[in-house]
């Protein structure tokens, strides 16, 4: 079994579980490649593995993927990483179910299925894949569309970790209500929601719930998905191919796009008196709320690693949490509360 708890990096305690992560961890969504529904274009599987191996050396000592990225590519990807480094010095490994798809028909969207026997299917699928005995964390992608009830596909996670399949379980973009409904089950050791400077509409009711209950939390797109590393513009916006989902996706166009550049300028002078980078300042804001445990980051080679890697031990200060809430008023960002409580009431 892996112990990646002797991390050179600060861990904090995953909700309940037994893990300890740290504050970052590799996203494994666009090491998928093209060939899907929500591709991000072709990648360099050696550059992924490279990137992987890369963030673990670093001291990163979680991998989060799931079975649909790439319709099981990424899964592949992060096995071929995993077999050259030592099992003492493993990251631990958390994917998805619930999310099928058309082998025939590979670029339909899929289908958010939550019946018994599919994710039983999954997760065969998935340990295979991945070249692992058992998942460290196993995690519902969306509410199920299929007509299954969540007491229905909670309850499949909750058996699957008392065979011990899986080592905990969790949701990923459920809302408060059915992670009450879920929670009276069993306990819900995790929720992985999309959480940014521009996507903030978790902070009013999840992010506050996983805290009350003892619900670790991971968040997915920090930077949304590129547009707050820095680096972004309106004309790399206008350049991206047909096969990248974010060609059309509502956040990286028109009035959006402008206003999310806007905030990321922003973050500049803050990374600046940091000496760290915008994608690092974007990601430890995530990190500033007291209910997140950990911020899922994707990297598609070794240098985008070194990019972002301060966030697993930068720390915003007050004042730098009250500048960015300025900013996303001003600048009329997304949507959603504009900064923990906390750090409010510290700065007056």
């Amino acid at each position: 079994m892996s112990h990646p708890e002797s991390s050179s990096l600060p861990t904090r305690p995953f909700g309940r579980t037994d893990m300890e992560i740290t504050r970052v961890g590799f996203g494994a969504w666009a090491i998928g490649g093209p060939d899907w529904a929500v591709g991000w274009g072709a990648q360099d599987d050696s550059e992924s593995v490279a990137a992987i191996r890369h963030a673990v050396e670093r001291g990163i000592n979680w991998i989060d993927t799931a079975a649909i990225y790439g319709l099981g590519h990424s899964e592949e990807v992060v096995r071929k990483a995993l077999a050259e480094i030592p099992q003492a010095e493993r990251p631990y490994v958390f994917t998805k179910c619930g999310l099928t798809w058309d082998e025939e028909n590979p670029k339909a969207m899929p289908q958010r299925i939550g019946a018994a026997k599919s994710i039983r299917g999954e997760v065969e699928a998935s340990l295979k894949r991945l070249g692992v005995e058992r998942i460290d964390l196993y995690q519902m992608h969306w509410p199920a569309e299929d007509g299954t009830p969540v007491e229905e596909y909670w309850q499949t996670l909750l058996d699957l970790k008392a065979e011990g399949k899986v080592r905990a379980v969790g949701l990923s973009n459920h809302n408060a209500a059915q992670l009450e409904t879920a929670e009276k089950l069993g306990h819900v050791d995790t929720l992985q929601p999309p959480f940014s400077a521009i996507k903030r509409e978790v902070a009013a009711a999840e992010l506050p719930w996983c805290e009350a209950h003892g619900t670790g939390v991971i968040v997915y797109s920090p930077m949304q998905s590129g547009l707050l590393t820095g680096r972004f513009s309106r004309e790399r916006a206008e350049k991206l191919p047909s096969d990248d989902w974010r060609s059309r996706a509502a956040e990286f166009t028109g009035e959006n796009l402008d206003r999310n550049l806007k905030l990321a300028r922003a973050l500049e002078p803050i990374a600046e008196r940091h000496s760290t980078s915008v994608p690092a300042v974007a990601v430890a804001w995530t990190l500033a709320w007291p209910a997140v445990t950990g911020a899922i980051v994707g990297a598609r080679n070794p240098g985008q690693v070194d990019g972002w890697l301060d966030a697993a031990t930068l720390e915003l200060s007050p004042a730098d949490i009250a500048e960015i809430a300025g900013a996303i008023v001003a600048t009329g960002a997304g949507k959603g509360p504009t900064a923990p409580s906390g750090e409010m009431r510290a700065t007056g």
